[in-house]
């Protein structure tokens, strides 16, 4: 018989990052706030959450990062102007943010890492099971990855990493993790992790990207886990101490992700993003597509 475990109903959104790699934009503007086609990547991140039945959403945040209590916030001066111009289908768009989900913020004062923003989120989450989206990482909403990993928590109780292969000279770039095969081919059960490892070090080529569903047992952990890689708190480090003891939180899986994944923090998939994007929207797709290929083409015949 399945055990039954606890519905999940709150996730967590990290946004306390400086933004350095996308410096001057990000000098005054939140890195998260940055647009991927029409919306800010935070609100991808939102509506995926959203999508999975996580109606209640925390979003940690640090100084500077007003503009995103703003953005899912009510403007009650722009919705009239719209109001007045007739112009409906703009006042969706600007009313869409602030009626996605119950928001709430907490300040991560001082910056330790992703570990420590995860703990800031203590008080509100309590002793529920949650989940953490990072910003960087977009999922393309016709691959539902959270809602795959909400299902495994419930199966299986614990926490829930989500995986990516990579090839092995990426792998330094990844937190990674040592797996072993369950009879459901899309999942593993995760016996080890290891920020950022060397590649002759690495114990597969499984590297965990920006989704979790945790056990509540983690902030127990987090509290005694030592600054780790970078002097930071370590969220890897954190559940490699849940995979090794499982009285703390249970097991912890993972789900291995072959969709669509868009990654913004770095300057060059960002842009790819963006193109990707643009070209599947049914509004843009089509002439931008059109000019895409007459500039690929012009731009081949002058190598």
């Amino acid at each position: 018989m399945t055990q039954s475990h606890p519905r999940i109903s709150k996730a967590v959104i990290p946004a306390a990052g400086l933004g350095t790699r996308f410096l001057p934009a990000t000098k005054a503007t939140p890195k998260e706030m940055l647009p991927v086609v029409d919306k800010p990547a935070i609100q991808y991140v939102v509506e995926e959450a959203v999508s999975a039945g996580l109606d209640d959403v925390l979003m940690v945040t640090g100084r500077n990062k007003r503009p995103l209590e703003d953005h899912f916030d009510r403007n009650y001066e722009l919705e009239s102007a719209l109001q007045k111009k007739g112009d409906a289908a703009r006042l969706a768009k600007v009313q869409q943010s602030s009626d996605l989900a119950t928001m709430h913020y907490v300040r991560q004062g001082d910056p330790r890492g992703l570990g420590h923003a995860v703990l800031c989120a203590a008080p509100h989450v309590g002793q529920e099971p949650f989940a953490v989206l990072l910003g960087d990482d977009l999922i393309d909403p016709r691959d539902p990855l959270l809602r795959r990993m909400i299902e495994v928590r419930e199966q299986h109780g614990g926490s829930v990493v989500a995986l990516m292969e990579v090839a092995p000279e990426q792998i330094h770039l990844y937190g990674c993790a040592a797996v072993e095969t369950t009879v459901d081919g899309d999942v593993v059960k995760v016996t080890g992790l290891v920020e950022k490892p060397d590649p002759a070090d690495a114990p597969s080529n499984y590297a965990v990207i920006g989704r979790y569903v945790l056990d509540p047992g983690v902030f127990g952990v987090l509290r005694e886990t030592e600054p780790g890689r970078g002097g930071e708190i370590q969220l890897t480090d954190a559940l490699q101490q849940l995979a090794l003891d499982e009285k703390v939180g249970g097991p912890v899986h993972g789900v291995v992700f072959k969709g669509r994944r868009y990654d913004t923090g770095d300057r060059g998939d960002y842009l790819r993003a963006i193109v990707r994007l643009a070209c599947e929207r049914e509004d843009l797709g089509p002439d931008f597509r059109s000019w895409l290929r007459r500039y690929v083409t012009e731009e081949m015949q002058q190598l």
